[in-house]
């Protein structure tokens, strides 16, 4: 059975705590893991989430602040060290490319994962392949910073009732799927007619930024959306000013655009409980809301 779940591996903003890492997100994703903005620590955290090196197939950075791209050195070396045979896709702001070079080569290390990047510069498809598509929008923040999201085509489910009622069965029903209709008893019979659309998983990834619409656009009838919450509401001027989100945003926006599962994380060393930010959350969102602790793991949920 196919595994689709986040390993959350850090969730502090700027400032990492005794209870909190730098940021560090794993997407697991069938046969893929997206490493997003691993910050500094972030190899440390693969190893107490029981973790490795060749789970990582591709690096999504949002942008170049430290606490989202600091943990980049140790991960790639780790990559190289542990001799993990294949390549690995980066994808960055293209601004970063001097700041991404740095990071690559931050000390002498003998390089043997093949590593290709993709500098980001526009809003679009960046990648496609078994997964889906990825694409990069541009987000609110003081530096250029991209958010991310993962699509999965939509399929069909097959409905066994109809494909009775048609008489279809065994190599028939697979050469429906194959080739969209067959021919039955001098009659053709259509994919349309035996089984219903099922909706494409979707994963979006939402760093720091003020609200804007590539924050809607990411998050459109996301089933897992990680955003950022790094303020309450009270501090709502403060968030503005630097270029993030509250807890009271984020939810609004992740239900005005029909998301499932809301994951807050990024948040400010300035606030000690952590469930303020689940609670003024809830206020906005009916869905689930899970505020991020290092270590957690999220499920992406079942298909709708």
């Amino acid at each position: 059975m196919s595994l689709r779940e986040l390993a959350v591996l850090g969730t502090a903003s700027q400032v990492p705590t005794r209870a909190r890492n730098h940021n560090g997100y794993l997407l697991r994703w069938d046969g893929e893991g997206f490493l997003f903005d691993p910050g500094d620590g972030t190899q440390r955290q693969l190893a107490h989430a029981r973790l490795a090196a060749s789970d990582i197939t591709r690096l999504c950075l949002t942008h170049f602040h430290g606490d989202h791209c600091l943990g980049v050195p140790g991960v790639l070396q780790r990559l190289s060290l542990d001799r993990v045979r294949h390549p690995v896709d980066a994808y960055y702001p293209a601004s970063g490319r001097e700041f991404f070079a740095r990071l690559r080569y931050a000390s002498v290390y003998h390089e043997t994962t093949e590593l290709r990047e993709t500098p980001v510069s526009s809003d679009g498809v960046i990648a496609t392949g078994a997964f889906g598509t990825l694409t990069a929008r541009r987000l609110d923040h003081l530096v250029e910073s991209f958010g991310y999201r993962i699509e999965e085509p939509d399929g069909r489910r097959m409905l066994p009732d109809r494909l009775a009622a048609a008489g279809l069965r065994g190599a028939q029903i697979s050469r429906l799927q194959t080739d969209g209709s067959v021919q039955l008893d001098g009659r053709t019979v259509t994919l349309a007619e035996v089984s219903e659309r099922r909706p494409g998983q979707r994963f979006a990834f939402v760093m720091d930024t003020r609200l804007c619409d590539g924050v809607s656009a990411l998050l459109d009838d996301a089933d897992l959306a990680v955003v950022e919450s790094t303020f309450l509401d009270a501090d709502a001027d403060l968030a503005a000013g630097y270029g993030h989100l509250t807890a009271g945003q984020a939810a609004r926006a992740a239900a005005e655009c029909g998301v499932r599962t809301l994951v807050l994380t990024h948040f400010s060393q300035r606030y000690d409980d952590p469930a303020a930010f689940g609670a003024e959350a809830a206020r906005y969102f009916d869905g689930t809301v899970v505020v991020a602790a290092d270590l957690d793991r999220v499920p992406v949920p079942r298909r709708r």
